[in-house]
């Protein structure tokens, strides 16, 4: 069993974009980082430019999607580690065809949801007897401020015009579970938060203006993975509170 001086942490959706940055800051802090990737050769080739730079990055091939992919990498972090301190969930994804409830494709809707909860709650299930065997273990839901109710009931919100049914819909029910999930956890030591990186230049929304760099969208995730406080149940900016 190998042994850290660090945290163990896994980060899903880490080949690129905001997972990528996420795995490098957390690296950076000396932490071991578990680079999930549904592509076997994209994730070998972001834990080799990771360790490139001195980070020990661990390429791990997981499609969250696929059950026996979750039981194949809970069970590589078992034998290598025994146990798992943190878990970024990080991968999602948008699609064409989504858009305003009346016009939205559903099936695009039900795969976003597929993708975005219903996996990411899986991804959960399997790694908690890992994370219960932590010392302090903490699960990251990668969020969006599309998944923030207060925020759409603001017509005057910047992003208000961003009416997205799967992507924004399945993004609030990640929150419910996040709280949920940190009222049945309490009293475990695990702590869980949901995060919302912002406005952010990534591969599902092509950019634009005002959109920060992933290496900036990286720092709400980074900064909840690390944090020691004890917070818990709580919809995290890098910069403050986030409203549900």
């Amino acid at each position: 069993m190998a042994q850290s001086t660090g945290l163990v942490v896994l980060v899903t959706g880490a080949n690129k974009g905001i997972g990528f940055e996420t795995a490098r800051q957390i690296g950076l802090e000396g932490h071991t980082v578990l680079i999930g990737s549904r592509d076997a050769g994209r994730g070998d080739e972001a834990a080799g430019r990771l360790g490139s730079e001195g980070i020990d990055a661990r390429p791990i091939a997981l499609d969250v999607r696929d059950a026996t992919s979750r039981d194949s990498v809970a069970e590589q972090i078992r034998s290598t580690f025994g146990h798992l301190d943190v878990l970024v969930n990080n991968a999602g994804t948008g699609v064409a065809g989504d858009g305003p409830p009346g016009a939205a494709d559903l099936a695009q809707v039900r795969d976003l949801f597929e993708v975005n909860f219903f996996s990411t709650l899986e991804v959960i299930q399997t790694m908690l007897p890992l994370l219960r065997k932590a010392p302090a273990g903490r699960i990251v839901n990668v969020s969006s401020g599309l998944g923030s109710l207060s925020r759409h009931s603001d017509s005057d919100w910047e992003f208000d015009a961003v009416r997205l049914t799967g992507y924004n819909c399945s993004k609030a029910a990640l929150n419910m579970a996040t709280i949920l999930l940190a009222k049945e956890l309490a009293g475990t030591g695990i702590v869980v938060n949901s995060v919302a990186p912002g406005f952010t230049a990534t591969d599902l929304n092509g950019g634009g203006p005002g959109a920060q760099s992933p290496r900036d969208g990286a720092r709400a995730s980074v900064a909840a993975a690390l944090r020691g406080d004890g917070t818990t149940g709580r919809f995290l900016a890098h910069d403050g509170i986030e409203p549900w």
